[in-house]
């Protein structure tokens, strides 16, 4: 079985790669972030229906469930929105960077949610990660507005995990992200129509370039890494994914150096500031693991 195992490895890190290069076609595409969500999840949405349809899947389920799901599907679409749009007005590593520090959010957030007392290592990480955006900021002067904008979609992603972790408790993932795609597609349509935009010719006449990007960012990072991601976690444990996808700014970072070398060359100060967000965010996991399994044995 060791081959199967590396296989599922190997599927993990591809699935981490791609959700790294989600900014890069940020990046690449033209249009603006309010369209380019709103495409994105109508998109994935409807690919997910195929898939259901392919697959059988019963997709009912109570009106309660489905306005919790829909609550969440607007956070999600904000989510996205301000990532592009950090990366609109900064760059793909200050956006990447930024998405890190949700784990300093986290630990103020899940403890609300989940009824939990904060740990005192949580709130030391939490005062480094602060640090870490200092030096990113202080290196960046010029991309304030993108920072600021990085941090909100990093509290916003923060608040969609956690929300969809208490979810999949009792219903199934692919029910719970089909409700949240269409019910992002609906919100965004109202907030487009009343802010005085228009679905018309214009808004559906896309560049070639822009069609093709946005069909893989809606088909392969979104539709497929999601189905890929909850296929994944049969055969690997939960927390070596969740461990693992704490590289995607990493990979992400990297494949923007190598795509955009100039746009994305930053200060020294700004990669001190990144690796230590990267690097709590990996610790904070590794002790989270470490603190599970210790709770185990004592049970």
């Amino acid at each position: 079985m060791p081959n199967a195992k590396l296989k599922n490895y190997l599927h993990l890190h591809l699935l981490i790669f791609i959700a790294g290069f989600t900014a890069i076609l940020g990046e690449l595409i033209t249009i603006g972030s309010l369209a380019l969500v709103w495409y994105r999840m109508a998109i994935a949405g409807i690919l997910m229906f195929v898939y259901i349809k392919f697959i059988k899947l019963n997709i009912k389920t109570s009106r309660k469930a489905i306005l919790q799901f829909s609550a969440a599907g607007v956070i999600i679409a904000l989510h996205w929105i301000t990532f592009f749009e950090a990366i609109n007005q900064a760059n793909v590593s200050i956006a990447l960077a930024m998405f890190s520090s949700g784990a300093f959010f986290a630990s103020f957030i899940e403890p609300i949610f989940f009824k939990r007392k904060i740990l005192a290592y949580e709130i030391m990480f939490g005062v480094i990660v602060i640090i870490g955006i200092f030096l990113i900021t202080s290196s960046g002067l010029g991309y304030v507005n993108g920072i600021i904008l990085g941090l909100i979609s990093a509290l916003f992603s923060t608040l969609f995990a956690v929300i969809n972790g208490r979810f999949i408790e009792r219903y199934n993932a692919t029910v719970i992200s089909f409700y949240e795609f269409i019910s992002g597609v609906l919100f965004l349509t109202v907030f487009i129509l009343l802010t005085g935009g228009r679905f018309n010719t214009e808004f559906f006449t896309l560049s070639t370039s822009d069609w093709v990007y946005i069909l893989i960012l809606a088909s392969v990072c979104t539709a497929y890494a999601f189905i890929g991601a909850v296929e994944v976690m049969r055969y690997i444990s939960p927390f070596t994914v969740i461990l693992s996808y704490n590289l995607e700014p990493v990979y992400g970072i990297c494949i923007a150096l190598v795509l955009f070398p100039e746009a994305e060359k930053m200060s020294p100060q700004f990669y001190i500031g990144a690796i230590l967000i990267i690097g709590i965010v990996l610790m904070d996991a590794i002790l989270k693991n470490h603190r599970l399994r210790k709770q185990k044995r004592h049970v």
